[in-house]
């Protein structure tokens, strides 16, 4: 009784304790000022290079004119969107809702003031019924369990499904074990899309929700999100992907990529009814994706195709910035590459197949702007600058004319430039180089992605926690490899030139840097591929540093079956297995109210 006051007790002050330092405002007067200096930096980097007077020789002058537009485009749309993204979500009536959700008298009549997970949800005053699928497709074993447990024990009545399409007997075996329903399909046509499709033939409660098998959500993830649908125009409400497993330079540069967006621009774009779905840690209404018919299937980026259709029918998107579930980044380049170019393919085929800015599109002119179609093309920018250095070391020909001195140039390129980073180190907290290294060295993933959607090529669905095993990095790096070599022999040839002149120039510190950066990335990738092909030697080494951490000592508490009853925890299935669904469906005994853990763990330090 006493947990069940103390849960009542945090549901009722809306926003739990521990949560209130992560979701601080943070738009400071600080981190303002700084956007509107970047932002001025950006509109006086953009009148430099427009202007007649500062134009060089004309094939290093377009390559800079159409890689800096594009860059300059976005940066002002990114200070339009972090500067609008000030307002809380959060109003009168969804603090309403969620004093309301829950009845405790009831609840204790029925016995289960110590279940939270069995606490029915109430919107209008009316019980809803929610699903909770986790979509799987290959995943580790235990990532999959670890992500099932916590989602059964989620604070309100809901029904957990594992949709596999990996057609696993081994997760059917720990679907049954740990009391949720089982998916599988016969075959895998529309990939995550169809999964999710399939299983809402099945599962019929007014909102569901999906999460990937590597992202593990909160008790409370209900609790913060559901009171959203107090308003009947809501069809979705989106939380952030928050990265658990920044261990080496691809996860920490691919999740801290993240980071500015899910903590400035998604909160931007809630502002205008434009933030959209990431693929996991959301939940819609059944009525909404219903009225769409269905998730989008039809390209891997499912998520922002499906959120652009809701849009476009007048539905309402919410973005809360909360961490309510944490999961895995790419930990290889091999990862990497693969979810990149899969979500790179699909903004391009939405910006080649349905532009948002076509007066067709049924959407706000806020929402045009803001759908990420052209984002991708950010990643070609870079690409295209590298060729710039090159040109004036090999042909002399320069992007400025030769009366702009390097200060001048420098001072107006820093104004864009540096100021981008400080931002940037102002936001996420320190400067992480691991971003700017991946930024500089993914332009041939972009436009190979570019080229897909430009042919229609059929993109495969890579899973970020596949447990296979991992192919050398090299075999994804070719056009790196290739330009890293180039680049290191033009900065032989502009060292020797600037030597044999006794004066340093600008394209060849810029050559030499790029150079740089390039190598440290294929540093990177020998040792990715040393430990691929010596993972024995790599577990060692782990095991190594997880002895010369402090002894935790672990208890394990098995509590017996016969004494299941006596303390209160739930046995056996309550619901009969589902027999009369289709030969394509294979679904284990439900449990409507999830076993307690039998095993309980107190790990003391």
């Amino acid at each position: 009784m006493a947990r069940a006051a103390h849960d009542y007790a945090r549901v009722d002050r809306h926003v739990p304790v521990t949560r209130r330092a992560e979701t601080a405002n943070p738009y400071s007067p600080v981190m303002i000022l700084l956007s509107l200096l970047a932002l001025l930096g950006v509109l006086l980097y953009a009148q430099f290079l427009l202007n007649p007077s500062n134009r060089g020789d004309l094939l290093p002058y377009a390559l800079v004119i159409v890689a800096e537009t594009i860059l300059i485009a976005h940066a002002l749309l990114a200070m339009w969107t972090i500067l609008s993204g000030r307002r809380s979500p959060r109003d009168f009536a969804f603090f309403d809702a969620q004093r309301s959700m829950f009845d405790p008298a009831a609840n204790e009549a029925a016995g289960i003031t110590d279940r939270p997970e069995q606490w029915p949800l109430r919107i209008h005053g009316r019980e809803v019924s929610i699903d909770v699928f986790i979509t799987v497709y290959g995943e580790e074993l235990s990532k999959i369990e670890a992500t099932a447990k916590a989602a059964m024990v989620m604070t309100g009545k809901h029904r957990t499904w594992i949709l596999d399409d990996g057609r696993s007997d081994e997760v059917k075996a720990l679907a049954t074990k740990l009391g949720c329903s089982y998916l599988r399909r016969l075959s895998n046509n529309g990939a995550k899309a169809g999964n999710i499709n399939h299983a809402l033939s099945i599962a019929k409660g007014d909102y569901f929700c999906v999460f990937d098998a590597d992202f593990v959500p909160k008790e409370d993830f209900l609790v913060e999100t559901v009171p959203f649908f107090v308003d009947d125009h809501v069809a979705f409400v989106q939380t952030p992907q928050t990265y658990g497993n920044l261990i080496n330079l691809v996860s920490r540069g691919a999740g801290y990529m993240q980071a500015v967006f899910y903590r400035f621009i998604q909160p931007g774009r809630n502002h205008f009814n434009a933030a959209f779905c990431v693929g996991t840690n959301v939940i819609f209404r059944r009525a909404a994706i219903n009225d769409v018919g269905g998730i989008h299937t039809d390209s891997k980026s499912e998520d922002v195709w499906t959120s652009l259709m809701l849009h476009e029918r007048g539905w309402k998107s919410i973005y809360i910035p909360e961490t309510l579930a944490v999961g895995d980044a790419p930990e290889t380049i091999e990862a990497y590459t693969k979810q990149q170019l899969r979500w790179a393919t699909g903004g391009f085929e939405i910006l080649l197949t349905h532009n948002p800015l076509s007066l067709r599109r049924k959407l706000t002119l806020d929402q045009r702007f803001m759908v990420t179609a052209t984002h991708y093309l950010t990643g070609i920018a870079p690409g295209l600058l590298l060729l710039v250095p090159p040109l004036e070391i090999f042909f002399d020909l320069r992007p400025v004319n030769l009366h702009i001195d390097v200060t001048t140039w420098l001072l107006y390129y820093a104004g864009f430039y540096l100021l981008q980073i400080v931002l940037a180190f102002y936001t996420l907290g320190s400067f992480r180089w691991e971003v700017l290294m991946l930024a500089a060295v993914s332009f041939p993933i972009y436009l190979k992605a570019l080229f897909n959607a430009f042919a229609g090529t059929e993109q495969k669905w890579h899973v970020t926690g596949s447990k296979t095993r991992a192919e050398s990095p090299f075999n994804f790096l070719i056009p790196q490899v290739l330009v890293f070599v180039f680049l290191a022999l033009t900065s032989l040839v502009a060292i020797w030139r600037d030597l044999d002149n006794s004066q340093l120039t600008l394209a060849t510190a810029w050559n030499v840097t790029n150079t740089f950066v390039l190598g440290a990335f294929m540093v990177v990738a020998v040792k990715e591929s040393w430990r691929i092909k010596h993972p024995r030697l790599e577990l060692q080494g782990r095991r190594s540093e997880t002895w010369a951490e402090p002894e935790r000592r672990l208890t394990t508490v098995v509590v017996p079956p016969a004494l299941e009853s006596t303390l209160g925890i739930p046995h056996g299935p309550h619901h009969p297995a589902l027999t009369d669904e289709p030969a394509a469906v294979d679904v284990t005994n439900d449990v409507s109210a999830p076993r307690r853990a039998a095993e309980k763990e107190v790990v003391r330090a």
